[in-house]
């Protein structure tokens, strides 16, 4: 996913400011996809001088609410539709794995204590998240089904991170064998 059609997709829910944006991504996206206001408040520039989004009101200390125009929503859909998905997967916890040989046993031990703690964690958090939805506590809408199905991936991916993680204390280079 780029920023650029993440921002569009949450304006199709309707109008919001950079900061606004920034918060939507942060609680919804979080650690999946995080975006810093710099580059959320750059990206809306090179939107709306797309013709994508467009100002739809100003408030005080110039804050600018944008919304999606109907070249945006076309752009969305087509993204959706037309374009390769990117599957690649940035995990630098699998990237420090390939080197684990690296550490001492009791150092990796403790590393991956933290690292199935830190998974778990996170699956439980949007695992409590899914309930709330499952609920109703956020409405039918839907955007809220959609979303719904985004945090069940990301209760599933960290709950098998938090499960790889305690199976790689029981194996080498973990048990110093």
């Amino acid at each position: 996913m780029s920023l650029r059609h993440g921002l569009l997709g949450l304006l199709a829910e309707g109008p919001a400011s950079g900061y606004d944006l920034a918060r939507r991504f942060q609680e919804v996206l979080g650690q999946i996809w995080p975006a810093q206001h710099p580059k959320i408040y750059a990206e809306l520039g090179r939107l709306a001088d797309e013709g994508l989004i467009e100002v739809d009101s100003e408030g005080p200390r110039r804050r600018k609410a944008y919304r999606i125009t109907g070249a945006g929503l076309a752009e969305i859909r087509r993204w959706l539709t037309d374009e390769d998905v990117d599957h690649t997967m940035r995990l630098q916890s699998l990237l420090r794995s390939l080197f684990f040989w690296l550490m001492e046993p009791d150092d990796l031990r403790r590393h991956l204590d933290d690292e199935a703690r830190f998974f778990a964690e996170s699956a439980a958090r949007y695992r409590a998240y899914a309930e709330a939805k499952d609920r109703g506590e956020f409405g039918d809408s839907p955007q809220t089904r959609s979303m719904r199905i985004t945090i069940e991936a990301a209760v599933r991916i960290y709950q098998a991170l938090a499960d790889w993680a305690e199976w790689a204390k029981t194996v080498p280079p973990a048990t110093g064998k």
